[in-house]
């Protein structure tokens, strides 16, 4: 009797056991089909994301209508991009306040002619008003059809692109090229539609796949194309673009400062002169402001001076000046000429000149290299540099 019970109780426990072990089972079987479910899901997510960025167009699609448009030019007549049909359009977003638009504007000017040889029309789609778009263009002897929008009025195909970016238009007002986005590429779209049609597309190919041109290719004999009046590469543009190399002599200026008073680099001869290009509306200048007021208030009395190059809004520049405490000269230039002088249409960038008024040292681009620029050339006794 007693081991019949015992026997029970065996079996019960063991039943017991056994049914523990299977929902404890069933709990994990349904855990791993749950996260299976959700690696499925973050993968299909992630795929969809890729595919969606693979098919994201960059602008407007070659053969695709360009959408029309109607802006007053600089004597306030209406403009529609219909009025170009028959010819084929390069059209180029602009604007005369930024610096790598004016630095491809005198080359864009020296492609006119052999732009009315070829049927195509140059036309600009600036910002600001008649006046200072009618006397710089003038200065750099642009004569095309310019544009003027508002901000809210700016073609969807430019609505999210800076200046200068373009598109070649064909004589039905499609897309002929992929989009050019910035100074080098629109000059190369701009120098293409200079060229016979015959010679563009293979330039075009390659600026939309973004590919380098394999050595097999390279060793492949090119037909060669006549170079045309003003169809040369940056390279050898007359407008520097890379900052003066050091042992030039730095272009010397008469600026004024925030109060009025005039400041002339000829003022430092004798001292090294680390001249800064910056601008309010700069996030990297502002991460430098700090390390211009150390180097200067450490560094004022012994060998190395500071002037800062602003542009823009005199306010703007004036409340920098204020936020990062700057005791050094702040002038400003006009638009981006004195950057023009110095060859190089950015900020934050910087030039170490020396006593002699020779520049020391190629161009500092950026915080990182304008204070290695500064210790890496700091005449003894100026002590530590950070």
């Amino acid at each position: 009797m007693i081991t019949a019970a015992l026997l029970s109780l065996i079996l019960i426990s063991v039943w017991v056991g056994f049914y523990a072990l299977v929902k404890q089972h069933g709990r994990l079987l349904l855990r791993l089909d749950e996260l299976a479910g959700q690696v499925a899901n973050l993968t299909q997510g992630v795929q969809a994301e890729n595919a969606g960025a693979e098919a994201e167009p960059q602008g407007v699609p070659v053969g695709t209508a360009f959408p029309s448009f109607s802006f007053p030019d600089l004597n306030g007549t209406m403009v529609a991009l219909a009025d170009f049909q028959g010819a084929r359009v390069v059209l180029v977003h602009w604007n005369f306040q930024c610096g790598f638009c004016e630095s491809i504007a005198a080359d864009l000017a020296s492609l006119e002619a052999s732009f009315q040889e070829r049927n195509v029309r140059l036309v600009l789609l600036a910002y600001g008003d008649p006046r200072s778009n009618r006397e710089q263009a003038a200065e750099y002897g642009l004569k095309c059809p310019i544009l003027l929008m508002k901000d809210d009025e700016t073609p969807a195909p430019f609505v999210s692109q800076g200046t200068p970016v373009a598109y070649l238009l064909d004589e039905e007002g499609r897309t002929a090229a992929p989009l050019a986005s910035g100074r080098d590429q629109v000059l190369d779209l701009a120098q293409e539609a200079a060229q016979p049609e015959s010679g563009s597309s293979e330039a075009a190919t390659t600026r939309s796949s973004g590919r380098d041109v394999g050595a097999s290719e390279a060793s492949q004999p090119k037909p060669q194309r006549s170079r045309l009046p003003g169809a040369r590469p940056l390279a050898e543009s007359r407008i520097e673009r890379g900052g003066l190399r050091a042992g030039t002599p730095a272009p010397v200026f008469r600026l004024p400062d925030l109060r009025g008073r005039m400041v002339s680099l000829e003022e430092y001869r004798g001292q090294r002169v680390l001249l800064v290009f910056s601008d309010p509306q700069c996030g990297p200048c502002d991460e430098l402001a700090p390390h211009l007021t150390r180097l200067h208030q450490q560094h004022a009395n012994n060998g190395l001076a500071l002037i800062l190059v602003g542009r823009g809004d005199r306010e703007e520049n004036r409340r920098k000046v204020e936020q990062h405490g700057y005791q050094f000269p702040v002038v400003l230039q006009e638009k981006w000429k004195l950057s023009k002088d110095y060859g190089i249409f950015a900020t934050p960038v910087a030039f170490l000149i020396g006593a002699d008024g020779v520049i020391a040292k190629d161009v500092a681009v950026g915080r990182d290299a304008i204070l290695a620029a500064v210790r890496d050339e700091a005449p003894q006794g100026m002590g530590e540099i950070k």
